[in-house]
């Protein structure tokens, strides 16, 4: 026996709902029990559900989404009622709902079950008292989702979704008002193009929609033949879409009338005082959600104008060079703060990149950010020094705190920037820096270091300040980051914690020589602090919007390394850093050892990583006691990975070379040279024209040999000046 004969002999029909098409399959025994002819039939989802009592489709809904999230069988009694909302028969409910490409679709049973007993709810007896307890609730559940619709589009989405109890439209449409013309601003249950006829009616058209926004009083078309008797002029382009029964109600806002709502039915709605009293009260809601998403709209709109004024085309043709940029504001208000970022071109034919944040995120902060890149972008043009440029911009910003932010009692702002001077040909950078976060380079084999830069005080709080400028080389295949602090301490991380984050995003890019790349790598860094796209998105990735995000990369393009064509081996990529230490500056020597770890962050030997570090620290600190000068840095890394070799030079002006002592036991200096010969693979001292430079060498392929002392015996043994 067939699985349909079994069902039909057991009076058990079987159903197919698919939410994406909005249609339900019947056999014919699930006809017959919803109260159709006993023959396979097909109906529109809502033609389906204005044969349930709608207070157990209410309930209905519950019982699949908590089917769907336990993957369970929903179960539930259901009324089937008549024309008129009388009880015919209860039937009980069996399916099992499933998500398919990317839509709900439900197969299940229907099976008769008996009368409800004397003294309980009578069949044959109308419902209205529960009808209204299931208008209050879908009211309920309408208001809250309109509420929370953000944009036109998505109110109408919302208002096409919503199951209104007893009957449901088939096409909905909203129309605007521009002028003397009532335009479609949206429509649902229609093809596209279907709103063409209507594009050019005006506020006198003898349409419903018209009379509606003319009158602001409802109108209500139960019937085909009424619609053509009121409407005649109208009635051949609303024929075409086969709909039984229309409302149409004003949208009025604030007192205002902005437009009408119109609703569609297939199937016949007689529009009772009660269903009037639903879709009124709809209307209101939907008046109220749609000017929201209009205000917000235009705001959202005004925002991305003033911060394309504001963001200049990061896109220019630099020889040799790619740069990437990307803005992200915080999402309040209008969505503009302080941050902001530049490119300058130079009448030297350098280019110079700005980038910067002005105290708060308010509209204050956009204007004074605004103010602040047209001063800066003079000052470059007039062909200053980076350092100039500086001390310009904070003599401007002090002045504007002076006379019009406190002449007008508002707080005083300051602003951090970081300003570069590119030179193209070579990869030179000369930086001045005010407050701002230091530069990160990523080098040509993946490593990211955040390069230590001289700085001075953000610009505004004193008028007259100096900001020396630091010199670095960009080499070829090395690219370079610079950011607001948004980018960095975002989502509860401080300076060491955020620049950790960037660091795994920066070293996990695959570069390339196309433009494209570094786009990825900018859409890729704000992702990882940001989270996703959509701040409406909840749970653990949430958008997080605390503070404005400005970035700007730039890459120096250059050859790649590994094996190149016809199998040749092109040269390795050198690692290497650089770091001045002044007379002045001399907390700056835990900055030079920070900056050999991080070079050595691969090293396979942990122990000859103390040992680097140990030596550096010995070797700069006797610079800064013994001599006048300043001790220069540099550790370069070259060689495969296993086999590398690390070479770190300090140098210094003095021509006075340095000499073994023989340090007592509570000797506090004097273990310089002790500690190189105990640790290093190699070293020495070399006399320069202008000075000397004192050197070792760690050799990795000796990382499993332990040497003759290892760092922590040595320094158990001596002591770092």
């Amino acid at each position: 026996m067939r699985t349909e004969d079994l069902l039909a002999a057991i009076a058990t029909g079987m159903w197919r709902w698919d939410h994406a098409s909005e249609r339900v399959t019947l056999d014919a025994e699930a006809a017959r029990l919803i109260g159709l002819p006993a023959a396979p039939a097909e109906l529109t989802q809502a033609a389906m559900r204005s044969r349930f009592h709608p207070v157990d489709f209410a309930e209905v809904t519950g019982i699949v989404q908590l089917a769907v999230a336990e993957q369970t069988l929903a179960e539930a009694r259901l009324r089937i009622v008549d024309e008129h909302g009388r009880v015919q028969r209860i039937v009980r409910s069996r399916s099992r709902p499933r998500i398919v490409d990317g839509g709900l679709e439900m197969v299940g049973t229907l099976q008769e079950v008996p009368e409800p007993q004397p003294g309980t709810s009578a069949a044959h007896t109308p419902i209205t008292g529960d009808w209204r307890r299931s208008r209050e609730a879908f009211l309920l559940d309408a208001g809250r989702a309109l509420a929370e619709a953000r944009s036109t589009a998505e109110v109408l989405r919302v208002a096409a979704g919503l199951s209104m109890p007893g009957f449901m439209p088939d096409g909905l449409a909203v129309f605007g008002i521009e002028g003397d013309r009532l335009p479609v601003i949206g429509h649902h249950g229609y093809a596209s193009g279907d709103e063409r006829p209507f594009a050019d009616m005006t506020l006198m058209a003898d349409h419903p929609a018209a009379e509606v926004v003319r009158t602001g009083r409802a109108s209500y078309l139960p019937t085909p033949e009424e619609y053509r008797r009121r409407y005649p002029a109208t009635w051949p382009l609303a024929a075409r879409f086969r709909r039984t029964s229309w409302a149409f109600l004003p949208l009025v806002n604030a007192g205002r009338t902005i437009g009408a709502w119109m609703a569609a039915f297939a199937q016949p709605v007689a529009f009772t005082p009660d269903e009037r009293s639903v879709l009124t009260t709809v209307a209101r809601m939907l008046a109220q959600a749609l000017a929201r998403a209009v205000m917000q709209e235009e705001q959202q709109e005004l925002a991305l104008a003033l911060q394309r004024s504001m963001m200049p085309t990061v896109q220019p043709d630099i020889p040799g060079m790619t740069v990437a940029a990307r803005y992200v504001p915080t999402g309040g208000g209008l969505e503009v703060g302080g941050d902001w970022y530049d490119m300058i071109p130079l009448p030297s034919g350098r280019i110079a990149l700005v980038i910067g944040d002005v105290q708060g995120h308010d509209v204050r902060a956009a204007g004074l950010m605004g103010q602040l890149r047209i001063a800066l972008r003079a000052y470059a043009s007039e062909g200053h020094h980076p350092d100039a440029v500086l001390s310009r911009a904070s003599r401007f910003l002090a002045g504007i705190n002076e006379t019009e932010l406190r002449g007008h009692g508002e707080d005083q702002r300051f602003a951090t920037c970081l300003y570069i001077e590119v030179d193209p040909a070579t990869g030179l950078l000369d930086i001045a820096r005010a407050g701002h976060p230091e530069p990160a380079i990523r080098m040509s084999d993946g490593t990211m270091l955040v390069r230590p830069t001289a700085g001075g005080l953000p610009l505004g709080i004193v008028p007259d300040t100096d900001y020396p400028t630091t010199r670095l080389v960009l080499e070829p295949g090395e690219t370079m980051m610079v950011c607001t602090d948004g980018l960095i301490e975002t989502g509860g991380h401080d300076l060491e914690t955020g620049w950790e984050r960037l660091r795994d995003v920066l070293e996990a890019w695959e570069a390339d020589e196309d433009g494209e790349s570094l786009e990825r790598l900018a859409d890729a860094l704000v992702q990882a602090v940001h989270g996703p796209p959509s701040h409406h998105t909840t749970g653990p990735l949430v958008d997080r919007r605390e503070d404005d995000i400005a970035v700007l990369l730039l890459r120096r393009e250059g050859a790649g390394c590994g094996v190149g064509t016809g199998g040749l081996l092109t040269p390795q990529p050198v690692r290497r850093t650089v770091l001045s230490v002044a007379q002045a500056e001399p907390e700056r020597i835990a900055e030079a050892r920070r900056q050999v770890r991080d070079v050595l962050h691969d090293w396979a030997d942990p122990d000859q990583v103390d040992s680097a570090v140990l030596m550096v620290s010995e070797m700069v600190t006797n610079v800064l006691l013994h001599t006048d000068g300043d001790a220069l840095l540099v550790a370069e890394i070259t060689g495969e990975r296993g086999a590398r070799r690390i070479r770190v030079d300090v140098a210094d002006s003095s021509d006075e070379l340095p000499h073994r002592r023989s340090p007592g036991e509570l000797a506090s200096s004097g273990r310089g040279l002790m500690l190189l010969e105990l640790l290093a693979g190699a070293w020495g001292v070399d006399p320069r024209g202008d000075g000397k430079s004192t050197w070792f060498e760690l050799y990795e392929e000796a990382a499993e040999a332990a040497g003759p002392l290892s760092s922590e015996s040595a320094s158990e043994s001596a002591s770092a000046a």
